[in-house]
């Protein structure tokens, strides 16, 4: 019996790599920069950009983030990521959430310093991946234009991989990315009471 189960197993595992194989085999461009976008309303989307820059990291590779709505409060990944050196080129340039700051003016200026920075990243050679964390606020905002930002992003050097954070991505970033991933809220543990924690929130 157990035989028989091991063998129905095995043809199973063998037709399903057979169209893993086929599937990876269909597949012809060998390397491509890509333009991705963590977006919704769950948390982790920032999280998940953070892993991307470790594993760039793990490869020697040279990393830059720009991040616009952060900056008011210190966090573990910005002291994590510092020990990295001339490995990652980190800027933080946003001056904490709107409904803290309560002045348009600022929070356009700060958004406008942080998508200057971007541009001078992509256009830097030795940068593999550049995160552009919380631009989908400021693009929300209307703290810069949307045309020339989704115009940049597309018309990025060749091999540059960008990743863009924030809620509420706007339709037409969506359209020009290659990647889309839309973070779900089921349940959060901020509704039952509990505060933004060190190595959690922040």
């Amino acid at each position: 019996m157990q035989t028989d189960e091991a063998d129905r197993h095995r043809a199973k595992m063998a037709k399903r790599k057979a169209v893993q194989d086929a599937e990876v085999a269909s597949k012809t461009v060998e390397e491509k920069g890509l333009l991705m976008v963590h977006t919704g309303p769950g948390k982790g989307k920032s999280t998940a950009a953070f892993g991307l820059v470790l594993r760039m990291l793990g490869y020697g590779k040279r990393v830059g983030i720009v991040q616009f709505g952060k900056g008011a409060w210190e966090t573990g990944e910005a002291d994590a990521l510092k020990r990295f050196g001339d490995q990652i080129a980190l800027h933080i340039l946003g001056e904490g959430f709107t409904w803290e700051t309560q002045d348009r003016e600022r929070d356009v200026a700060a958004a406008q310093a942080a998508w200057f920075k971007a541009r001078e990243l992509m256009a830097d050679p030795s940068i593999a991946l550049l995160v552009l964390d919380e631009l989908n606020i400021a693009l929300r905002y209307e703290h810069l234009d949307l045309s020339e930002v989704v115009e940049t992003l597309t018309n990025r050097r060749e091999g540059l991989h960008i990743v863009v954070t924030g809620r509420n991505a706007k339709p037409e970033l969506i359209d020009a990315a290659d990647l889309v991933t839309e973070m779900g809220a089921v349940k959060h543990h901020f509704k039952a009471g509990v505060k933004a924690q060190k190595g959690i929130e922040f």
